[in-house]
């Protein structure tokens, strides 16, 4: 009788994968104090023992559905281009076509949000992992690019990936573009001209 050949490794990629689309679901129609690993493991179509054997517990799993949002939907797809001009005009549309197009983040936000007095946790780990990158990334960016003249490229920084967030919010999880109303455009002209306009006027920063 012939040797019957090993069983070959599962994918553990896509297993991971699947788990965090069931988790995804759950989350979004049951809210964090509502969804257990049963009801995760259900939807994803796998055991509990193996939802366990690739994430800790519930918070480590709604962490690592944050990181997998933050790599795949906001903080991968552009490049830094060289010119500020070109670049910041491009991150802007990016980020504005990631976070309005995108329902399911939406609604994630909005889960946070409403979580956020209950599990601090979880909302600082949204921070941690969506937040605080893009603004530590545009920071630097602002920091390799002296003739900027920018007095504080944190704040800076903070100004314009917040800009971005607070008009998606407004205009889409508030429905606010019923009552003030604001073509993106303007939005991203807008800071362009608060970052690029001449700025030989300008005097170091001086926090003393």
């Amino acid at each position: 009788m012939g040797r019957i050949p090993p069983r070959p490794p599962e994918n553990t990629t896509d297993k991971a994968e699947q788990i965090l689309n069931g988790a995804m679901q759950e989350f979004l129609a049951r809210g964090y104090a509502g969804t257990s690993m049963d009801r995760v493991s259900a939807a994803a179509g796998v055991s509990k023992a193996t939802v366990y054997s690739y994430f800790q517990d519930k918070e480590g799993l709604f962490s690592a559905l944050i990181q997998n949002l933050a790599q795949e939907r906001l903080l991968s797809g552009y490049v830094p281009f060289q010119e500020p001009e070109i670049f910041l005009r491009e991150l802007a549309g990016f980020l504005l076509n990631r976070m309005m197009s995108d329902r399911q983040y939406l609604t994630f936000v909005r889960l946070i949000i409403g979580e956020s007095n209950r599990f601090p946790e979880l909302a600082q780990t949204f921070v941690r992992n969506l937040a605080k990158p893009g603004v530590d990334r545009l920071c630097q960016y602002f920091q390799q690019h002296p003739e900027l003249n920018l007095p504080d490229p944190e704040a800076i920084a903070h100004i314009f990936i917040g800009s971005i967030v607070y008009y998606s919010l407004n205009q889409e999880l508030m429905h606010g573009k019923h009552v003030m109303p604001l073509e993106r455009d303007r939005l991203i002209d807008g800071l362009m001209y608060l970052i690029l306009k001449p700025n030989s006027d300008r005097q170091p920063f001086n926090s003393q």
